[in-house]
């Protein structure tokens, strides 16, 4: 996966680093606590230089007990700082997902309506790239970058000690900088090939568990397998790859941080030997070469979460690029029930051909329009452009006057109920579903909207009623009840206007009746109701009467003279969409 243009991730970068930048007071406090752990970890050469330059040549053992007492003392010290420094990074860490956790839920959420916005078919994972970054910040990859500035101290010590152990130090340590270097490089689009393979067999096997009965009644239990263990496979062999290929710098790296001490430690004798060096400073010069050494290797160690996290950056500095925060907007009072569509035109997300084109009409309070046409012609692509779901291409929307955009995306959900083709219950209760999500929802506008949608006595039938809780892996409800809670939850909360898009596509001959008699009721309160219909049952309570073809606006008016102009058999589907006529 190649990396995102940094024209088009700009924004998104800005947005990121702004987010980050309300941490920098507890990031300088960092650095601050940086400096004291490192300046600490001299406490090792400086306590060999001590033994070996004055308690061993003065024999002394109060010097000694002295020296171990203030050494163990400056130790605990060190610990205490470099344990709160980690606690902060956390925070940082989990700040940062906080401040973003909406932005990106909310634009993760558009921007799966919008596929051809990430240029790829895959479905975007907002979330979990934040995840990724929140996992770079509070990891110890950090706390060796405010260690980074403190090596030139250490080489400095060693070339204080002798040029020779300065010479080793630079030497061993520019090579294990084009060491990770090559692994940076080398190791990015392995890691990234693996995670992504990764997904593509979650997501497979998040689709064949989902529906486990389609896929055992159909026979496709083994053909499922084998394209999911491809798959499984493909991705297992991918993360191998990359997890040898980080393995081996990161063992590589260590060994010869190793040698390069051992080395130290043997150069350092040598020099004892020649009368060039004390034995402390001997000592000392290992601890400090392990010491300067210490960050790189430890951002090798970790590389696959630096991989993640760079990742999980330009993914949402892409995301947040293409789908900018919401503007704030006036809260508008509740409207009144009157549509009105002006030269509608709808291209559906990721495509480049209108589903509608030029598409007008008008509907006042207390009526109810039923959108009727073949397939193909429009129908849903209206009833999700009217719902908000899908923005339109030109043209305006216009309830009680004001534009659809003047709503905020909450507000514009209270106001227009919607009751899609294809209903999903989510993880929570039935009053919770009914009641939009909604934590410790009004029980009676929940009771009242499904006694609007005649929901109310299945409710009460199941064990635990409105209580009862929804396993979305394993739901017992057919299909016409969850299009009753589903109608429940459009009509939740008194909204203006209500959208039905196929209402009697899972119901019997008595929800049929049941969702009559709401758009009776919603009628008679002086709401607009929205039907788009196949059967002539669901257009048995519409005045208005809208015909589209091919994305286009064949014909609007009375149900009886738009049916006489386009309809040869109009009089058998006026029949059948009256009370008692076949449904």
């Amino acid at each position: 996966m190649a990396k995102p243009d940094s024209r088009l991730t700009e924004a998104g970068s800005a947005e990121l680093r702004e987010v980050l930048n309300r941490s920098r007071g507890i990031l300088a406090f960092v650095g601050i606590l940086s400096t004291f752990v490192n300046l600490l970890m001299l406490t090792g050469p400086i306590f060999m230089l001590q033994i070996y330059g004055n308690v061993l040549t003065s024999r002394s053992e109060e010097t000694l007990i002295a020296l171990t007492v203030l050494v163990a003392f400056l130790y605990g010290l060190m610990g205490i700082l470099d344990h709160t420094r980690g606690r902060l990074l956390s925070r940082v860490g989990a700040r940062f997902q906080s401040a973003l956790d909406k932005r990106v839920f909310d634009a993760t959420l558009q921007a799966n309506m919008r596929p051809a916005l990430q240029g790829t078919p895959q479905r975007v994972r907002g979330v979990q790239d934040l995840e990724s970054v929140q996992r770079l910040l509070s990891s110890p990859v950090l706390s060796a970058c405010f260690d980074v500035p403190f090596t030139p101290i250490f080489l400095a010590g060693l070339w204080f000690f002798h040029p020779w152990l300065g010479t080793l130090a630079m030497t061993g340590g520019g090579f294990l900088i084009v060491l990770t270097l090559i692994s940076t490089r080398m190791t990015r689009r392995p890691v990234i090939e693996a995670q992504t393979s990764s997904i593509l067999a979650n997501r497979m096997a998040d689709s064949l568990q989902n529906d486990p009965e389609m896929v055992q009644s159909l026979g496709m239990q083994g053909t499922a397998f084998t394209r999911w263990y491809r798959l499984r496979r493909q991705a297992l062999n991918k993360s191998l790859a990359s997890g040898d290929l980080v393995a081996r710098f990161s063992a590589s790296t260590k060994s010869i941080r190793l040698f390069l001490q051992s080395a130290m430690l043997a150069l350092g004798a040598f020099l004892v030997l020649r009368g060039e060096l004390n034995p402390g400073a001997m000592i000392a010069g290992s601890i400090l070469m392990g010491r300067a050494l210490a960050p790189i290797e430890q951002a090798i160690g970790n590389w696959a979460v630096v991989q993640q996290g760079r990742k999980g950056w330009d993914s949402l500095a892409l995301l947040l690029s293409q789908v900018p925060a919401e503007a704030p907007r006036t809260s508008l009072p509740k409207p009144k029930a009157h549509l009105q569509v002006k030269q509608l035109t709808v291209v559906p997300p990721g495509e480049s051909q209108a589903a509608l084109r030029q598409v007008s009409f008008e509907v006042k309070p207390g009526q109810a329009i039923g959108v009727i046409g073949p397939s193909g012609a429009g129908k849903s692509s209206l009833a999700r452009t009217i719902s908000g779901v899908w923005k339109a291409a030109g043209g305006q929307i216009r309830l009680d006057g004001a534009t659809l955009d003047q709503y905020g995306t909450d507000d514009l959900g209270l106001h227009i109920g919607y009751l899609p083709q294809r209903v999903e219950l989510f993880e929570g209760t039935l009053a919770e579903n009914i009641a939009g999500l909604q934590e410790n929802p009004d029980a009676e506008a929940v009771i009242a909207a499904a006694q609007k949608a005649d929901a109310h006595k299945l409710i009460l039938s199941l064990p635990e009623g409105y209580d009862t809780k929804i396993d979305t892996q394993n739901s017992r409800l057919s299909g016409g009840q969850v299009q009753r809670i589903g109608l429940a939850r459009a009509l939740f909360g008194d909204p203006a206007l209500v959208i039905l898009d196929e209402p009697n596509s899972n119901l019997d001959n008595e929800g049929s009746v049941a969702a009559n008699n709401a758009i009776k009721a919603l009628k008679a309160e002086g709401k607009i109701v929205m039907i788009m219909a196949h059967r002539p049952a669901a257009i048995q309570e519409c005045e208005l009467l809208l015909m589209l073809e091919n994305g286009n606006l064949r014909a609007f008016g009375p149900k009886d003279e738009v049916l006489r102009a386009v309809v040869q058999n109009h009089k058998d589907v006026k029949d059948k969409s009256t009370p008692g006529g076949v449904t």
